[in-house]
Order: structure tokens, then C-alpha cells, then sequence
């Protein structure tokens, strides 16, 4: 194990000769470590494989040194880096099993999170990028085949949403996969994990992820409403403190972007290679708590619910609903997402 570790001599004349140490499980683009310096436990943390690697590593180390500033803490203390070997050495952090409501705890971190990206941080990190055009197609074809006719105007409806998306303001520090498991419960709150995807843009991007089921994860649930009131209160709570303003964006627009996205229906590793929402009519396909027909029937319902009352999406809320009956009536054994308890 001495031989695997990537702790050259540079992090030892920095931090000092790592001792104790025992590989951990991590996924396919990491590996990871525990070991002690000094007696103190730490996390060495490796990114490998793929192009994207370096990418990776760039992210997280930059999202970790701006979110450093948040106090009290909302990530692992970033104590040394290697940029030639890809490694971060990150401060050991207890994880705790969530209490009840854990999405409330969640949602106040979150927004501290977002906060600490302020001007001085605007080019540290790629801009968030909402969904293409070409989803637009996908999921209107979709529909057509789920036998729904297409509200007037619905396309130029979904265009002018891909574009309110594209330019949505703020400059947030955004995790990327704010999933649970990247969520770290501790006595002294929530600290964030794993880096690679994160980017600045809206926060209401992510705020998105309690409502509209956890789109890019493996465990999608559905919060109770008045747990999803309760989180999206402390959110917002949490980011007024923080900043002096108000949330920027809509939730709904938010919601409806993630609704478009047939990649958030598979894992990282098979996003970008097929039309996912295509292949929805002819097979479904089992990720993590729930199933791709699953999800999309409640991302379906939440926009339908949240456009119901009119507004700039409201031939959208139409068809979600239509497309959602027809689903039901089509794949009648279909069941909701798990439900998040208070």
C-alpha cells in the first residue's frame, strides 16, 4: 500500500510522511485514501483515468480553495496539493448517520456553499451550462410518441426557456452533483465532497435538486412538502444571510431545464452518447432507488404542478401533464419515487 500512495516529496516536505495508511472505496474516476500525518487523520485523494481527469482535479481543487472561506465550514479543509499527480489532501471529516429531515440541514450547507463565490472568483471555474436545443426535439418527439399532441407554440415556448437558462445570472459556486453521498452529516453540519463537476452559475440550479427528485443521482426521492417547504425556506434563509439579497433565478424555469435533460435519467459514466428520452417508449432501466420511467413521471408532474397557474411555461405544464397520463395509463405498475421522510 506504501507503494500505491501518491504522496511525493513534495506534500512530505509540506505536510509531513503519511503513516497508517488503508486504500478506500471510491468510484472509477478516484481513488482514495486514509492515512495519518502527525497523528492526525487526513483523506489523500487521487483523480485518474480518462480525459477528464485533469479537468476533474482543476475543479476541485478550485471549488474547495473558494469554499474554504464559509464559515462555519461547508466542505473538508483542503490541507495540500500535487497538480502533477492529480492529488488533494483534505482533512479527515466523521461522517454521521442523517437525522430525520436531513434535506433541511442539507439546503441551509447548500446555499452557504453558493455563497462563497463572489466577483473575484468569476473565471476560477467553467460556467454552468443548461440544457441544448437539441433536447428540446428529444423530449417533444418523445411526446409525439407517447401519442400527445403538441400545444401551439409550445417549441418556441421551450426555446425561449433554453435561453433564459443559458443566460441565468449569478455566479454561484455550484457542486456539480449535490447528491446525497456527497453530502457529508457531522456533528457540526454538513461538509460537501467530491468536486469534479463543479462549476458557477445560478444557485437555483441545485435548490432544483429537492423538488425535482435528485436529477443526477443514484437515490432520487421526493421530499414530504412540507419537508420541501421547509428546506427550500432554509435555503433561501441561509443565502440572504449570506449575501445581503435575494435568491436569483426561477425555480420554475430551474425545474423544467432539469425536465428537458434526458442524460439526467443514467449515470455520469453513460450520459452524452444516445438519446435517452428515445429510448424511454421501448425500455425502462433500473438507477439506483428508482427506475427512468419513474423519475420522468415526476419531473413531469412537478412542472405540470408548478405551471399550473399560468405564466411563461404554461403550454409546457400542459403537455408535462398529458405526457404524464399517458405514461400512467401505458406503464400503469409504475410507482412514485421514495419518499423522504420528516
Amino acid at each position: 500500500m506504501w507503494s500505491q500512495l501518491p504522496f511525493g516529496e513534495r506534500l512530505k516536505a509540506e505536510l509531513g510522511s503519511p503513516r497508517r495508511v488503508r486504500r478506500l472505496s471510491s468510484s472509477p474516476r478516484s481513488r482514495v485514501w486514509r492515512a495519518e500525518l502527525s497523528g492526525t487523520p487526513v483523506v489523500v485523494k487521487q483523480l485518474v483515468g480518462g480525459p477528464g481527469a485533469a479537468d476533474g482535479y482543476a475543479r476541485e481543487a478550485a471549488a474547495l480553495q473558494i469554499a474554504s472561506r464559509v464559515d462555519p465550514p461547508v466542505v473538508p479543509k483542503l490541507l495540500g496539493t500535487d497538480p502533477g499527480e492529480r492529488v488533494l489532501v483534505l482533512e479527515h471529516v466523521d461522517r454521521q448517520k442523517p437525522c430525520e429531515g436531513w434535506v433541511v440541514d442539507y439546503a441551509d450547507a447548500l446555499a452557504r456553499l453558493h455563497a462563497a463565490a463572489v466577483a473575484d472568483t468569476v473565471g476560477s471555474l467553467p460556467t454552468w451550462s443548461g440544457p441544448p436545443l437539441d433536447d428540446i426535439g428529444s423530449f417533444l418527439r418523445l411526446a409525439r410518441t407517447l401519442g400527445v399532441v403538441l400545444p401551439s407554440g409550445v417549441r418556441t415556448e421551450l426555446e425561449g426557456l433554453v435561453d433564459r437558462l443559458a443566460g441565468a445570472p449569478g455566479h454561484a459556486l455550484l457542486h456539480g452533483d449535490p447528491c446525497p453521498g456527497n453530502d457529508m452529516h457531522t456533528s457540526e453540519g454538513v461538509r460537501f465532497i467530491d468536486f469534479e463537476q463543479a462549476a458557477l452559475g445560478s444557485g437555483i440550479t441545485e435548490l432544483a435538486y429537492l423538488r425535482i427528485g435528485f436529477p443526477t443521482c443514484w437515490c432520487a426521492t421526493a421530499p414530504a412538502p412540507e419537508l420541501l417547504d421547509a428546506a427550500e425556506s432554509a435555503y433561501r434563509s441561509a443565502w440572504r444571510t449570506a449575501t445581503g439579497t435575494e435568491v436569483p433565478g426561477d425555480l420554475t424555469d430551474a425545474c423544467a431545464g432539469w425536465l428537458l435533460r434526458g442524460d439526467a435519467l443514467v449515470q455520469r459514466a453513460e450520459r452524452g452518447v444516445t438519446d435517452r428520452l428515445g429510448e424511454l417508449p421501448d425500455r425502462d432501466w433500473e438507477w439506483g432507488t428508482a427506475t427512468a420511467r419513474q423519475r420522468l413521471v415526476h419531473r413531469l408532474g412537478v412542472v405540470s404542478r408548478m405551471t399550473a397557474e399560468g405564466g411563461g411555461l404554461s403550454r409546457l405544464g400542459q403537455l408535462a401533464a398529458a405526457m404524464r397520463e399517458s405514461m400512467l395509463t401505458r406503464w400503469p405498475a409504475l410507482q412514485p419515487l421514495p419518499a423522504q421522510r420528516p
